[in-house]
């Protein structure tokens, strides 16, 4: 695989171990007794409250809300009575004030918003109106708010539309189950973003390890729909979104620029199933498919689950530890953020629960850098990765910003290749967090 095939200079092989769970069916998960539903899942100022103790919600009911355009309304995932208000650590690492919410068993849906029959109902501008009203935000796993990113700048022209399908990431399968099963909508949520942009041109970019989602997404374009299929080389961070641009169009976003100021707009799979579900269902975001796997876990599998339903009740149904985990991952092993505890909440970017083995996770300690400068090929950004890390284990954040820091995407590919194992990430994304401390 990958010979021929679209990709972008840099990047690593690494094994995918995506073998446990792509042939996995979606399955949904069990119903949660009680859900803890933070009030910032997103990129952007935090939600407020706009229910009370005892108040009774249904299922897609506006429960948290700001007045900041960057920002993104939170729902309920379940029927029933509001407990409280609890702060809770949250996946991401933060303590967030929690909505808590205890199951009535009805799952009655709420229906304030509208549903509509096709695209030709609504305009561009109701489009963005409906996704902020549903709360999208991207389901890669920064979670920007969607309607944000399709509201660029009048002087930015988007002449093109990427949905991202390369789930680049190892373990991870949810884009992929999604390709396969609910293509149509894929590609709807994919015309609706189009629409909104008034943009001609949609481009679905798929690793060439999913060649079975690549004929599932062709099967259901129609000529008229303006949209294509690239077929992507298996690599890794293939899926960042600079990187996928590169890769598609070879248009190279400028350090310190974003993706609309080459003219691209870049949505992941479950935002455009998500954006799918909102037009078409009038269904806010208040579930997501979600990849519970790893070598400890019994019966890893695809679940459909409910937002602030908490990890521990995930890997039960996913037949619970067969060992011991050396750790607990949100999301895949080289992007996502380590859990000390299975007692916190699914949140909007749960994009996966990854659970390794002790083996797996063993440290090794790193010795003296050779000069290989195998970092350095590797870089997708074309940073040099040794010398930022020194200068960052050194405490000589301005030299870091010198040599560009700010630019590295964290992909961790510089680690995972190093032969002296030095933290090379770790230092990285430490100076990157001193750097932008010391300039506000």
């Amino acid at each position: 695989m990958g010979q021929g095939n679209l990709t972008f200079k840099g990047g690593v092989g690494v094994p995918h171990f995506k073998e446990l769970t792509e042939d996995k069916a979606l399955e949904r998960a069990n119903e949660p007794t009680k859900v803890y539903i933070p009030l910032h899942q997103h990129i952007g100022a935090p939600c407020e409250p706009i229910v009370e103790v005892g108040d009774k919600v249904k299922v897609g009911q506006k429960i948290g809300a700001s007045e900041g355009f960057v920002s993104a309304f939170v729902h309920s995932s379940i029927s029933g009575e509001v407990k409280g208000f609890e702060k809770k650590d949250t996946p991401t690492g933060l303590g967030v004030n929690c909505v808590v919410i205890e199951s009535d068993g009805l799952n009655e849906e709420d229906d304030s918003m509208k549903k509509y029959n096709d695209l030709e109902e609504v305009t561009g501008e109701e489009i963005i109106s409906i996704i902020r009203e549903a709360g999208i935000t991207g389901l890669g796993g920064a979670s920007f708010p969607t309607h944000v990113k399709l509201s660029p700048p009048e002087d930015k022209k988007i002449d093109t539309i990427i949905l991202n399908g390369a789930e680049c990431e190892p373990y991870l399968t949810a884009d992929h189950r999604l390709m396969l099963e609910e293509p149509e909508d894929v590609v709807f949520g994919l015309k609706a973003i189009m629409k909104a942009l008034d943009v001609k041109n949609g481009i679905i970019g798929i690793e060439d390890n999913k060649m079975d989602a690549v004929e599932a997404i062709k099967a259901v374009i129609n000529p008229d729909d303006n949209v294509s299929v690239a077929v992507l080389e298996t690599k890794y961070p293939q899926g960042d979104e600079k990187r996928i641009i590169s890769a598609i169009t070879g248009k190279s976003v400028p350090s310190g620029a974003l993706p609309m100021d080459v003219g691209c707009v870049v949505n992941n799979i479950g935002t455009s199933k998500a954006i799918a579900d909102a037009i078409l269902r009038g269904k806010p975001l208040y579930e997501r498919v979600v990849t519970i796997t790893g070598n400890s876990i019994k019966e890893p599998k695809n679940l459909i689950a409910k937002i602030g339903t908490p990890f521990e009740e995930l890997i039960a149904q996913a037949g619970g530890f067969n060992s011991t985990p050396g750790k607990l991952i949100m999301g895949g092993p080289m992007m996502g953020a380590a859990q000390y505890s299975i007692d916190v909440p699914m949140i909007k970017g749960t994009s996966g629960i990854l659970a390794l083995t002790q083996e797996e996770t063993e440290i090794k300690e790193p010795s003296k850098c050779i000069k290989c400068a195998r970092c350095l090929t590797v870089c997708p950004v074309n940073l040099q990765p040794i010398y930022i890390s020194a200068y960052s284990l050194e405490g000589i954040f301005e030299k870091c910003e010198e040599y560009h820091a700010l630019d590295c995407v964290e992909c961790g590919a510089c680690s995972y290749i190093c032969p002296a194992h030095r933290p090379l990430t770790e230092s990285i994304r430490l100076a990157k967090r001193e750097i932008q401390a010391n300039t506000k």
